[in-house]
């Protein structure tokens, strides 16, 4: 059963390729924020948080498959599925509170591509940052601009993965205390730092975003197994980046009392065995986060801002989405420019803050992907107490998070 809206998935003629949104997730959620905020966990406590990007990756492979399943039985975008279930009041608050959360990112995705290129090539960071927004905002004026969009996510996520991969093998992690990470606790002091790697890998917006994406795809209802196993694919390819980023970091920075205050510091996780090519390697991870996310993040906001003035009609090729898009893009890189960079501190707290604005999208989910507009793609009960769970421990971390704050 299809809901009324904007964009008919049946008419739409499908991209080339079994896979594409699934990545497009992966790196427009995977920025300079998620290897910091991965970092920071590694360096300040360890191994003994191991288990926060595995809960998040369970709780993000939920709530993607609840979105490709509004997805594949909606006509409209993402906001006009909302609109025509739950009203045009509820559809602005969730588009302009998605928008208002990438929109927080943006600025450090702008400079994290500014500070990589300053390792690479040295020279004026902020001009790096204006020269690559200027470059995203050219990329998304291009025709077909999401069949482009899926052709560089997939080869940014596969080097990343590559990259931190190696990260990780060549820091010779303590396998011991990794298994023994497992085990869930909370250390002193590490709340605000859990709180944003968790809204770093469990990214409600991100996940509300692959139904724009399965229909941007062309998928319709017949194709779920591969929206699924896509979607499955992303998120674990999601956490996995966190999780390699983070061993690294506490077999090489936590022995040694560093802690992560710049981007520039992470570097140090490859010295060991990486010598003179380590920070080499690091800036062009970081680089290749920074830019993925510089444009699939601001795709997101500029997206659900259209979403929210109701002007989503045609999607990622529509000029009016597009000059959205820009202005989250513009935004960004404007901040980045005049602060000189962010500051990782600044990073954490923007992954933070999104945990208040997430948990309303999140039971939007839930609820959209209960109704039964979905038909047979309708989920069951199993998967109605999961994503339940995903909406209250969003809650709980909101509240820890407050706790953290004022104590």
């Amino acid at each position: 059963m299809m809901t009324s809206g904007t964009t008919s998935t049946t008419d739409t003629p499908k991209v080339g390729g079994r896979l594409g949104p699934a990545f497009v997730t992966a790196a427009l959620v995977f920025g300079p924020g998620s290897i910091a905020t991965a970092s920071s966990l590694g360096a300040g406590f360890a191994y003994d948080l191991v288990w926060v990007p595995i809960v998040a990756t369970i709780l993000m492979l939920c709530f993607v498959n609840l979105s490709v399943r509004i997805g594949l039985t909606s006509d409209s975008g993402a906001i006009g599925v909302v609109r025509a279930k739950l009203g045009r009041v509820v559809a602005v608050i969730v588009g302009i509170g998605a928008f208002l959360v990438t929109a927080s990112f943006q600025a450090g995705n702008s400079a994290g591509t500014g500070a990589a290129s300053d390792v690479l090539f040295g020279g004026n960071p902020a001009l790096f940052a204006t020269l690559f927004t200027l470059a995203a905002i050219g990329f998304l004026w291009l025709p077909r601009f999401y069949r482009n969009l899926e052709r560089v996510m997939v080869a940014i996520i596969l080097a990343m993965l590559v990259i931190f991969i190696l990260t990780a093998v060549v820091a010779q992690p303590d396998l011991g205390r990794l298994a023994a990470g497992l085990v869930p606790s909370l250390p002193t002091g590490s709340s605000a730092l859990v709180v944003g790697a968790v809204a770093t890998t469990f990214s409600v917006v991100g996940a509300f975003y692959q139904i724009q994406l399965v229909q941007e795809k062309g998928w319709s209802a017949g194709d779920f197994r591969t929206a699924r196993r896509d979607a499955a694919l992303g998120s674990i390819i999601l956490g996995g980046l966190s999780l390699v980023i983070m061993v690294a970091a506490a077999a090489v920075l936590n022995p040694a009392g560093m802690s992560v205050e710049t981007p520039a510091d992470m570097a140090i996780i490859l010295e060991p065995t990486m010598g003179r090519w380590a920070a080499v390697l690091f800036a062009l991870g970081l680089w290749a986060a920074a830019f993925s996310s510089l444009i699939g993040n601001s795709t997101i906001g500029g997206t659900m801002l259209a979403g929210a003035f109701g002007i989503e009609k045609g999607g990622l090729a529509s000029a009016r989405v597009k000059a959205c898009i820009t202005a989250v893009m513009v935004l960004g890189g404007v901040v980045a420019v005049i602060f000189s960079g962010i500051p990782v501190e600044l990073i954490i707290t923007a992954q933070a803050a999104t945990i208040f604005v997430v948990p309303l999208i999140g039971a939007v989910l839930v609820v959209l992907a209960r109704s039964r507009d979905r038909g047979e793609l309708r989920i069951g009960a199993a998967q109605l107490v999961l994503a339940a769970f995903g909406v209250g421990f969003l809650v709980l971390l909101a509240v820890t998070y407050i706790q953290g704050l004022l104590t």
